[in-house]
């Protein structure tokens, strides 16, 4: 899934009898320190508040000749408010990032041109007006807070990637679970995910319309890659391409950038094959976002960190509490960005279910943020941790054919108290790094209530 930097419209602003060179130079450097943040611009000149609105009307039309993600508003100097809102109004469904420039140091005396008058006769004109924006300001002494720019930023980027992205969802519901049920018309109203379903059926013939020559090329590249600690033979290896394939052609035929499949009643039951090898290659051949069991709100929250940090958005179960940790773990599946080391697949059976591929790769330690989407009706809940995560005792779950595999696992030091009381559901979503920046940046934009 190719990620795109966020691109952003910006207008710099100034009272059109402040000095127009010191505001010009204010609005050159804050362009210019947006790009080097990776912020692609589409821009505008100055702004002031000319009595005739030339420059209002000339920056609206040059704005809307292009498409953006979100509004810089970069407040150089004092502003009479109405010609800031009759630029920002043109845009007021996109998200605005409320900028104020600062004075600067000459000749041991503070120059300004009155950026905080401009932004603070702002911004609770534009909170009334129900603006989604964020407001960030510099001082004299200090460098533009560039963190929280990117964050916003990539929030905006995130939501409008959400708006146009699509789930697909082979068959619903998987062993009857109740969290991985959604709303279809609050989620794609209020967040903006497209949901659709297709049956088993229908991949099962596509496999069987399948060609060797398809098969050849992925099963040398799983040969060459994966480390098989234990023997798996090529009837399972080539049965997994074919669903691999199949699956990958109604990919692409409906767009969808996230995907889940009915597990444990589908998969394993109907089909007798355990689908970890066939997410293994949807999340690593094909780019895509990818969660068992029918988890809709699980696949939305992986689209929200893979738009937010262009990372992998792995999925993770929770099997233990701890006293001052968590331990999660997946049975079949991790990504290979997440393995520290080569992919280690072997074979393996668990209860009833018959014989597959399992991986059991080792997982990358580090700090983590963890997420979850949840809904009540038409309300939408996040719940976000942060933690450290190092690498596990020695486990096993109970019923797995002896010797029983370790499965790919972390453990999560944090506060267990306070996840316990907020936890939403087993599945969470890792990505690496402190992200809660954005992810809040994000829920602010899309009216989600944060734990």
């Amino acid at each position: 899934m190719g990620m795109q930097n966020p691109r952003a419209g910006f207008v710099g602003f100034g009272e059109v009898n402040s000095p127009r060179e010191i505001i010009a130079q204010k609005c050159l450097e804050a362009r210019r320190a947006l790009e080097e943040a990776n912020i692609e611009l589409v821009y505008t000149d100055l702004v002031s508040d000319d009595p005739e609105g030339r420059d209002v009307l000339r920056a609206r039309n040059d704005l809307l000749k292009q498409d953006f993600d979100l509004l810089v508003l970069c407040i150089a100097g004092w502003i009479p408010s109405h010609a800031v809102i009759s630029v920002a109004s043109e845009f007021s469904h996109k998200p605005i990032l409320l900028w104020g420039l600062s004075g600067y140091m000459q000749n041991g005396k503070l120059i300004t041109t009155g950026d905080q008058a401009g932004t603070t006769a702002l911004r609770r004109n534009m909170q009334d007006m129900n603006y989604r924006f964020k407001f960030v300001y510099k001082t004299p002494s200090s460098s533009p807070r560039m963190d929280a720019i990117q964050a916003f930023a990539r929030a905006a980027r995130a939501a409008n990637l959400l708006r146009h992205s699509k789930i697909g969802m082979m068959g619903f519901r998987d062993m009857n679970l109740y969290d991985t049920l959604f709303d279809g018309v609050s989620l794609r109203a209020k967040i903006g995910p497209e949901v659709e379903f297709f049956e088993m059926l229908d991949i099962i013939e596509r496999m069987e319309r399948l060609s060797e020559p398809h098969i050849t090329p992925i099963l040398q590249r799983i040969r060459e890659r994966w480390v098989f600690e234990r023997p798996v033979s090529d009837d399972t290896l080539r049965r997994g391409v074919r669903f691999f394939l199949a699956i990958k052609q109604k990919v692409e035929e409906r767009g969808y950038q996230a995907i889940s499949l009915i597990d444990v009643e589908g998969m394993k039951k109907l089909a007798a094959f355990p689908p970890a090898m066939v997410f293994m290659l949807l999340t690593d051949e094909a780019g895509l976002c990818t969660i068992p069991e029918n988890d809709t709100l699980g696949a939305v929250t992986q689209l929200m960190t893979r738009y937010l940090t262009a990372q992998v958005a792995a999925y993770m179960e929770i099997y233990e509490f701890m006293d001052d940790r968590i331990l999660f773990g997946v049975p079949d599946y991790v990504p290979s960005e997440v393995v520290d080391g080569p992919v280690k697949v072997t074979s393996a059976s668990f209860g009833q279910i018959g014989e597959g591929v399992l991986n059991v790769s080792k997982v990358k330690t580090g700090k983590l943020t963890l997420c979850r989407l949840a809904s009540s009706g038409d309300k939408y809940t996040m719940h976000m941790a942060t933690g450290q995560a190092v690498e596990p005792r020695k486990w096993e779950e109970a019923g797995w054919k002896q010797p029983a595999p370790q499965l790919p696992s972390l453990e999560v030091a944090l506060d267990v108290h306070d996840f316990a009381k907020k936890v939403l559901s087993q599945h969470y979503i890792i990505s690496y790094g402190d992200n809660t920046e954005a992810f809040k940046d994000l829920c602010e934009l899309l009216n989600i209530e944060v734990l």
